[in-house]
């Protein structure tokens, strides 16, 4: 598959915080048009450091990253917002203070008329957001201030959207909830890439695995055959379910 055909990619892509030490070391992803690809990995394999890569948060020393073929390498999170790319980080993912309208309005705030019909479709994909559209998300459970950071990234209608650990803290059950939402959302022709701590939970959801070890793509393949590959289950997953619970 040429570069040009995939939603989003990454080349050979070495990054890090810190002069002189790296994250990612010469890590390789692809994100095809409505697929839902997951990223699992130890703790510090580098995972959500490739998120921040993609956003321009990290800094990338070299490799390449294309949005629809075009080079995006450092570009700012404001500026792939328009671009078609949305995203939805591990904490600090709502507005508190705000009710949820008024946080899934500051989604739309570079296309304000859209709010109406947005959030007629957001509410489709969260009914409960429309229950409490008038709530302050602080009042909100663990799992409806999920819903509402997603239904935020959505009002854009991106064409791929970016989830850091969307599980991180909640129960089974609301986790189970969380992955039922991204399959809806990935089914109405989102493209998804995930990552996430819940590796065999991930695995049974998306099409696509990637198994992140020191920066280093160790395995790709789709969710079932990683989940199935004995390698996989003894470095990998016989750990991080131990790790997570799962």
């Amino acid at each position: 598959m040429t570069t040009s055909e995939a939603v989003l990619d990454a080349r050979s892509l070495v990054a890090g915080y810190i002069p002189e030490v790296n994250i990612l070391n010469g890590c390789d992803l692809e994100v095809r048009a409505g697929e839902f690809v997951g990223i699992i990995g130890p703790n510090g394999a580098g995972k959500s450091t490739f998120l921040k890569a993609v956003l321009g948060l990290c800094k990338v020393r070299s490799g390449t990253i294309t949005l629809n073929g075009e080079n995006i390498t450092g570009r700012q999170a404001h500026e792939l917002v328009p671009m078609g790319v949305g995203y939805v980080p591990q904490t600090k993912n709502v507005f508190p203070s705000l009710t949820v309208r008024e946080n899934l309005e500051m989604g739309c705030f570079l296309k304000p008329s859209v709010f109406k019909d947005r959030f007629e479709y957001v509410s489709s994909m969260f009914p409960k957001l429309a229950d409490r559209a008038n709530q302050r998300a602080s009042a909100l459970s663990g799992g409806e201030r999920q819903m509402v950071a997603m239904g935020r990234a959505l009002m854009l209608e991106p064409k791929i959207l970016l989830l850091d650990e969307p599980s991180a803290g909640l129960s089974p059950a609301l986790q189970d909830e969380v992955f039922v939402q991204c399959r809806t959302i990935n089914k109405s022709g989102v493209a998804i890439l995930m990552v996430e701590q819940n590796a065999r939970r991930c695995l049974q959801v998306v099409n696509r695995g990637y198994v992140l070890d020191q920066g280093r793509n160790a395995y790709t393949g789709s969710g079932r055959d990683l989940l199935a590959d004995p390698n996989v289950i003894e470095l990998y997953l016989g750990t991080l379910v131990k790790a997570t619970g799962g």
